[in-house]
């Protein structure tokens, strides 16, 4: 028997690193991703490599159902390496690897909410030529013609995702014309940060057949109109179970130089969508507080009533490496619960 492994990787482009994949055509019956080959690539073409030492590596790293080709067909998501099979130096998985290890105890885990928006062309979809269309607001989680824009799109990305397995929990329309949003989790971060990756690919891949694209920029459209954000909801064992630990890694998030030191990684751009506007805090100010979609961190209001659950990050751009911005979470949080005895 024959079938195809899409091989995807994350390339080296900065300062958005860009998905790439190539089919790998392997012969047998299925195996489990341990059991896949390595690859190679050329690296001079994905800003990874000189010319003249431009072999990578590509080692698998998780695997499912591909929903597009069907059949015994498989995708096969890679973490890049040298070939003395040391991690690349864009390979941010495998820093998140040590430190996910390091607080496995803490059981932590995350829901990812990763907006887009789909254009045609130069424009959004549902901005009319040479104009605007009516102000945001109505669109959110709207229906009808008049305002959702891209729907068919949506609806054959996330069947395509649930064919795949992955941990799909949610999709919604968002507060711009052609503007979406598909949440991935609950799941430990390694798991979020991968089947995240796969989500966009399959978001792009998805999109190529009606002729659109869909982009992460965290600010599509300047002026008055929400940017696109990746918010990131975080808990731990400690969190899940009391409050005290909640207000911890919440503080712990604003401690020192905690809060530059997370934006300055929560992807490029992000000065242009954390302004003070549109349910965003400045980039240069931390806040917490509960219900507060204009905080850095909001405390959902159920959470506070429970008095347990968990938080979210409002910060991380739409573009914001996932593997990144989970290390730097699991690292600050659960650093400050470990310290406090909190764990």
């Amino acid at each position: 028997m024959t079938y195809k492994a899409e091989y995807i990787w994350i390339d080296g482009t900065q300062p958005t690193a860009k998905l790439r994949s190539k089919t790998k055509i392997m012969t047998g019956s299925a195996v489990g991703v341990a059991e896949l080959p390595i690859w190679g690539f050329d690296g001079s073409s994905t800003n990874q490599a000189e010319g003249h030492a431009s072999d990578c590596v590509l080692k698998p790293v998780f695997s499912c159902p591909d929903p597009i080709r069907g059949g015994a067909d498989i995708l096969v998501l890679c973490e890049v390496l040298n070939t003395d099979m040391t991690p690349h130096a864009s390979n941010t998985r495998a820093q998140l690897t040590e430190v996910a290890e390091r607080f496995g105890n803490q059981e932590p885990i995350f829901g990812i909410e990763q907006e887009y928006t789909f254009f045609k062309g130069a424009r959004p979809l549902g901005f009319p030529e040479g104009g605007f269309p009516a102000a945001q607001g109505g669109y959110y989680c709207g229906v009808g013609a008049d305002e959702i824009f891209g729907r068919d799109v949506v609806e054959a990305h996330l069947e395509n995702c649930l064919k795949a397995g992955l941990g799909i929990s949610g999709i919604n329309a968002e507060v711009m014309p052609g503007q979406w949003e598909f949440q991935v989790g609950p799941l430990s971060p390694l798991e979020v940060s991968d089947q995240l990756w796969v989500a966009r690919w399959l978001l792009y891949r998805t999109a190529e057949d009606f002729e659109v694209s869909a982009t992460l920029d965290p600010k599509p459209v300047k002026g008055d109109w929400n940017g696109a954000g990746a918010h990131t909801n975080f808990s731990t064992k400690a969190m899940r179970e009391g409050y005290d630990a909640i207000i911890t890694a919440c503080e712990s998030l604003g401690e020192g130089s905690k809060p530059l030191d997370h934006v300055k990684n929560y992807g490029a751009g992000i000065d242009d969508r954390l302004t003070g506007l549109h349910e965003t805090a400045p980039w240069n100010e931390y806040s917490y507080g509960v219900s507060n979609r204009g905080a850095s961190v909001r405390i959902p209001w159920q959470v506070e009533q429970e008095g347990k659950g968990y938080i979210e990050d409002r910060r991380p751009n739409a573009n914001v490496d996932p593997y990144v911005v989970t290390r730097l979470i699991v690292d600050t949080c659960c650093g400050a619960l470990d310290k406090a005895g909190q764990v």
